[in-house]
């Protein structure tokens, strides 16, 4: 391998950035030298392989109070560390996945003249695409109708890369619950959902009188909150790499709305309640939800209108049996997965690799 083909990946936090970057680079992996740079205690060491050469930086998630403009100072002074690290990895490439790692990246990437690939998996561009993403060689998108943000960007439609599990079929987890009853998927995202789990737990006696089967992500944050005995249909987990198994071989998914998510849910077509994140950057996870509620393929509800009340019966609704022809059927939850499957997906790994390959071809 060329020495000259020296990566250098920034995406740090959540499962939201740090997947489609893990996608990105396990597709391109042969024809780079890959140096990942993340923050030190976040989850990043516990998913990025040992190959990827970490780099962490010790810098703090901005929080809005009254220090917050001195808190942005900060992430920027970590321009200059950057600076050093591409020096010595003799980086000749970036791409990052948005997220605050990824605004001294780009400039530092750009100080040095080291061009720079910025992917925007969510509908509303973040904070760093939409402020910083002029200074990069592209800005490569998740959703189409994202274009419209960003006007003074060279922008490329290729929708967001999933983990290579997502691509093909997978069993059922043996730990998952055995039964007829409709198995409910409950996740809240990488970091888990305090109030999803709330409303779970609220209506667990409604669950399981209807004998629904329910697996429970909970989250790492939210472990401690809620200690409950996994049942016969209940199983509750911290957190697992067996995702795709579990979306697609459940009924119906109830989640936040992360861009993660929302093409996880298009490319397997499972139906869904999403239950955005109300203080998300811009709403972006609620536009993000919007996209499948719009096309019939999940049931929106916001999180300050959602109680017990109207959590079951959006449930009741979905999984009431109609018969024909005396057989049993979900009407609703069939309507559901039919709309998913109208919804259109980039091939965002081939895409992805084109653009990686033009470069390779530059130096």
């Amino acid at each position: 391998m060329s020495k000259k083909n020296n990566l250098l990946v920034a995406a740090s936090g959540t499962g939201g950035h740090i997947f489609p970057a893990l996608a990105v680079s396990k597709e391109i992996e042969d024809e780079w030298n890959i140096h990942w740079l993340g923050v030190h205690q976040r989850l990043d060491a516990n998913f990025i392989p040992e190959k990827y050469n970490l780099s962490t930086l010790n810098i703090k998630t901005p929080r809005k109070n009254i220090f917050l403009f001195y808190q942005y100072i900060q992430i920027l002074m970590s321009t200059f560390q950057i600076i050093k690290i591409l020096k010595e990895k003799k980086i000749n490439l970036v791409f990052t996945t948005g997220g605050y790692i990824s605004a001294p990246t780009i400039v530092a990437s750009k100080l040095l003249r080291i061009p720079v690939i910025i992917h925007e998996s969510n509908l509303i561009p973040g904070m760093v695409t939409k402020y910083f993403g002029f200074l990069c060689n592209y800005v490569l998108l998740g959703f189409k109708k994202t274009n419209l943000y960003l006007k003074n960007c060279k922008t490329i439609f290729t929708g967001t890369p999933l983990r290579k599990q997502f691509y093909k079929s997978n069993p059922s987890p043996e730990w998952v619950p055995k039964g007829k009853g409709p198995l409910l998927l409950v996740m809240g995202g990488s970091q888990g959902a305090k109030a999803i789990n709330q409303i779970l737990f609220d209506s667990l006696e409604f669950l399981k009188k209807k004998k629904f089967r329910i697996v429970h992500i909970i989250g790492e944050s939210n472990q401690h909150s809620f200690n409950l005995k996994n049942s016969k249909n209940y199983v509750q987990k911290k957190f697992t790499n067996e995702m795709a198994a579990l979306i697609q071989n459940c009924d119906l998914v109830i989640s936040r709305s992360g861009a993660g998510t929302i093409n996880e849910l298009i490319e397997i077509e499972k139906p869904s309640i999403l239950i955005p994140f109300p203080y998300s950057k811009n709403n972006h996870q609620e536009k993000n939800a919007l996209i499948l509620a719009e096309s019939g393929g999940s049931v929106l509800i916001n999180q300050n209108k959602i109680s017990k009340e109207v959590f079951e019966e959006t449930l009741e609704r979905i999984f009431r049996i109609k018969t024909k022809n005396g057989k049993n059927y979900y009407e609703i939850l069939d309507l559901m997965k039919k709309n998913m499957e109208n919804n259109n997906i980039a091939k965002s790994k081939v895409e992805i690799k084109k653009i990686f390959n033009y470069f390779l071809k530059e130096f």
